[in-house]
Formats: structure tokens, C-alpha cells, sequence
């Protein structure tokens, strides 16, 4: 339950003074006092917003101790229609993190709001700027909205991550995770959790984490170890870790463990997959029974496309969608019967609009998978990758199944969707570089060309990968 702030507390709270909620309103006695005996609690980590629909809001954030935690919030052009959340009190066993749901909001609204430590501002960090988000507006209402990506998080390498002052300059409606958001590598759980801890305390990153909703799904590297598949002995731990740290929606089903989940934004639905929890070896033979989702999540996946009426329907994976890693590699090249199993799937059952997305690898890329060829139409897998790691040059030796841009390795980046939402949906990407700049000429696909029996990857195709593809055709090196 919420209550309700007069005008004067909530502008009290919001300017950082002393405040002016009761104990019986904003906290439990016995947790006040717990409080007052520590008398140093504080806010550690956050605030990041997470998962938002029109009228809700997912708010996570972690303190010092087991201090009693409220959140302020209220429209910030009417802060006479403020609330306070209920009090929770988070525990060692959650890493002191918690995640608040904000309900009851405005659709396409700014809010103002701000943590409170046993019904006051943070002492600490109570001088910082306010910190705000907006809520979605109602899908029949949004004509457009942007969309943020990327993967590879590697603090030890990337202290600064200027890619996050690139982000706000573009300000995305929101932003999701790939995966390799951070870099564990160990068996230790508390090296993860502190991976994740001081990833979330990048200078750089906190306008972005109060502001940006946020959605993540993992892969190798915060699942465990490099190219980590479903032998992991911590998958469980490393499960129970990532609930700790993010405010998505959902994580798997109440009967298959995971970081999967749906989310619809503006009418379009992205479906987030765990290419980990219930992978088979990569080197294992790529025979009809090998599987990245494992059965229980590839059924989920297929009934939620079947129903899907949404002009795009987005499918996440860590794992990149195209061959290009070829058999043994770490991406679905060693997947290829239930990629193309699922690929078959969609088009026999005539679901128009599917679009990929991946990340993992050190280049952002657009690559198309010629479904055309089979009937049905092109796959475009949109990829971004690092946001804070070194970039590599292994993509000299990968061919994906068609390079519809070149691979961008000049700097860490993220990628940009935009979706236009009218009589012609449409759908644009580009990768955006640590300084702001756009790494191609823009992509952009529409709803109408993702249908069976429509092929557009050849026109597509920049002027450059175009050449380079037909001298390839007649036996000649693809880069010269």
C-alpha cells in the first residue's frame, strides 16, 4: 500500500530537508529503532528504474544495512498528488537490495522522487540532483519510441564507461541488457555479487540508472564462466544474485528457472531469452535434440508468438543468431537445428514482423539470415557489443550468413532501435559510438517486409557489404 504525501512533505522531502512523515506512516517502530541503533545507514547503490508500463513503475536500489527504506514520489508538475511506498527493510540475504513497485501512476508522465532512510532523505546523498523518470504512454497513444541496447560491462577494464554519457545524449525510452553485463568468470558468488555491486557505481552510469528504465537478461560471463552452459554448478546462485541486482518483470515460469520473460512497450512486444540455464554443450554434436532454451522455454517462446497480434515481435539473445562462429562456437552457429527449427516455425505458422537481437561479440554488427530462401523472410540479427571491453577483430575471419552493414569495431557502443508506430510500422537501428556519433547509414526495415515471401536483404545491403558480398559470390576474398 501507498499513502499519501500533502504538498508541503513532499516538497520538504524533495529539497533534501528535514522530513516531515510520522513514524506510523512511513516506519515500523522496531525497524526505526534498529535504525537509530546503527544511526549510519545509507544508500549504497542506485537508484535504477526497471521494468515501467503506463502506470507502474519498478524501482531498485540497495542500502548499507538492514535500514528501513521508503520511496517519495509524485508528478512533477503536480506534487499535490504525491505518495510514499509502504517501508521495506532489505537483508543481507537479498545483498541489502530491494526493488520498489510504484503503482496507481499517470500514463506519459514525469515523476519526481527521491529514497527515503528511516522516513528521511539520505544524509549522503540527499544533495544530489533530484532524480526523475517518465512513465510510458498508453500504447494506442505512443506513435514512437526509442529503445536502448548493449552487452559487455567489463569494469576492470572500462573504470569511466563514457559510453554512458552517449546514452543520455540520445536519451532512449528505455534501455535492456544482453548480456555480459558484468565480468565474474569464478565460482566465488562473492566476487559476482561485488562485480555487479561496482559496475552499479560507475560515475558515469548514475543519471542513466535513475532515469533510463531498465531490462537485462545475462550470458557467459554473469552466468559464470566463459562460455558457461547449463552444467553450471552456481546457476542457482547466480540466479538467485541476478534477482538481487535487477527489476525486471519476471524471470522464467513458476515451473522452468530462468531469466526469460515478455515485455510489451508501445504495442510491441520484445520476448527476452536465457540462452544459458538450459544450454548443451557447444561442441556437443548439432543434432536435432541440442538445445540452447531447453524445451520447457522454447514452448513459452512459441505459444507467446502465436498469440502475439504486435507489429514487431523482438527476440533477445546473449548469443549471437548467425553462423558466422561456425560448430563449436559460442552462439547459435552451434545451435542451428532448433535456430532453424524455430525459424521454420514462424514461418509455418505466418508470424510476421520478427526481428533479432544480440550481443557478446566486441563488435556491433547487422546481419541478415536469408529465411527468403525458405519461404519465408529475412531474419535481421541487430547486435551491439562492448559497452565498456576492448573491441577485437576476430569478425575478419566470421561470415555471417549476409553482412548487411560492415562490422563496427572502432570504439564501445551501443545500439539505438526506433520504432515508428504508425499505418506503416517501422523499425530503424543503428549502433551509436561513446562519443554520440552513428557508426552506419541508418537500417531501416518495415513490418510489411517482415512477411513470408518478402526478401529485402540485397537492398539492404550498404554500398560497401554489397560489393563485397558479390565479389565473394565469384570465389574472390571477401575483404581486399
Amino acid at each position: 500500500m501507498n499513502y499519501r504525501l500533502t504538498k508541503r512533505e513532499f516538497l520538504s522531502l524533495l529539497g533534501a530537508g528535514s522530513g516531515l512523515l510520522t513514524q506510523s506512516l512511513v516506519v515500523a517502530p522496531a525497524a526505526l529503532a534498529a535504525g537509530e541503533v546503527r544511526g549510519k545507514g545509507r544508500l549504497l547503490q542506485g537508484p535504477v528504474a526497471g521494468a515501467s508500463t503506463p502506470t507502474s513503475m519498478k524501482l531498485w536500489c540497495r542500502a548499507s544495512d538492514a535500514v528501513p527504506l521508503s520511496i517519495a514520489y509524485g508528478p512533477a508538475a503536480d506534487p499535490g498528488d504525491a505518495h510514499v511506498t509502504e517501508v521495506i527493510q532489505p537483508s543481507a540475504d537479498t545483498l541489502f537490495s530491494c526493488v520498489f513497485t510504484l503503482t496507481g501512476l499517470r500514463p506519459g508522465t514525469l515523476y519526481d522522487y527521491r529514497i527515503l532512510i528511516n522516513g528521511n532523505p539520505d544524509p549522503y546523498t540527499g544533495h544530489r540532483h533530484l532524480p526523475q523518470f517518465r512513465t510510458p504512454a498508453l500504447a494506442a497513444d505512443m506513435q514512437r519510441f526509442s529503445v536502448g541496447f548493449g552487452s559487455c560491462a567489463r569494469y576492470a577494464q572500462d573504470h569511466e564507461q563514457l559510453i554512458w554519457k552517449a546514452l543520455l545524449r540520445h536519451r532512449p525510452d528505455w534501455f535492456f541488457w544482453t548480456g555480459d553485463n558484468i565480468y565474474n568468470d569464478s565460482a566465488d558468488l562473492e566476487t559476482m555479487a561485488d562485480e555487479y555491486l561496482r559496475q552499479r557505481a560507475v560515475a558515469n552510469y548514475q543519471d542513466v540508472a535513475a532515469s533510463i528504465p531498465q531490462l537485462a537478461i545475462w550470458d557467459d560471463h554473469d552466468f559464470g564462466f566463459n562460455n558457461s552452459d547449463g552444467r553450471n554448478p552456481i546457476k542457482q546462485d547466480a540466479l538467485r544474485i541476478f534477482k538481487n541486482v535487477w527489476a525486471n518483470p519476471a524471470y522464467g515460469l513458476p515451473d522452468a528457472d530462468g531469466v526469460f520473460f515478455e515485455y510489451n512497450y508501445g504495442g510491441v512486444d520484445f520476448f527476452f531469452l536465457d540462452g544459458r540455464y538450459y544450454r548443451d554443450p557447444n561442441k556437443a554434436p548439432d543434432q536435432p535434440q541440442k538445445t540452447m532454451l531447453g524445451r520447457r522455454q522454447k514452448d513459452w517462446l512459441k505459444e507467446r508468438l502465436v498469440r502475439s497480434t504486435a507489429p514487431f515481435k523482438v527476440l533477445v539473445s546473449g548469443s549471437g543468431w548467425s553462423a558466422a562462429k561456425g560448430a563449436g562456437g559460442d552462439s547459435w552457429a552451434s545451435y542451428l537445428h532448433e535456430r532453424n527449427e524455430l525459424f521454420e516455425f514462424i514461418r509455418r505458422e505466418n508470424i510476421g514482423g520478427v526481428v533479432l537481437v544480440s550481443g557478446d561479440t566486441h563488435v556491433a554488427e547487422l546481419n541478415a539470415i536469408p529465411w527468403s530462401e525458405h519461404g519465408g523472410y529475412d531474419m535481421y540479427d541487430l547486435v551491439s557489443s562492448p559497452l565498456a571491453q576492448v573491441t577485437t577483430t576476430t569478425w575478419l575471419d566470421r561470415r555471417p550468413e549476409r553482412r548487411i552493414r560492415q562490422a563496427f569495431a572502432g570504439s564501445t557502443n551501443f545500439g539505438l532501435l526506433n520504432f515508428e508506430l504508425t499505418a506503416e510500422p517501422t523499425l530503424t537501428f543503428n549502433a551509436v559510438d561513446y562519443m554520440g556519433a552513428t557508426a552506419w547509414e541508418p537500417f531501416t526495415v518495415r513490418a510489411s517486409e517482415l512477411q513470408n515471401g518478402v526478401s529485402t536483404w540485397l537492398e539492404k545491403m550498404d554500398e560497401l557489404s554489397r560489393r563485397r558480398y558479390e565479389r565473394a559470390q565469384k570465389g574472390e576474398p571477401y575483404y581486399q
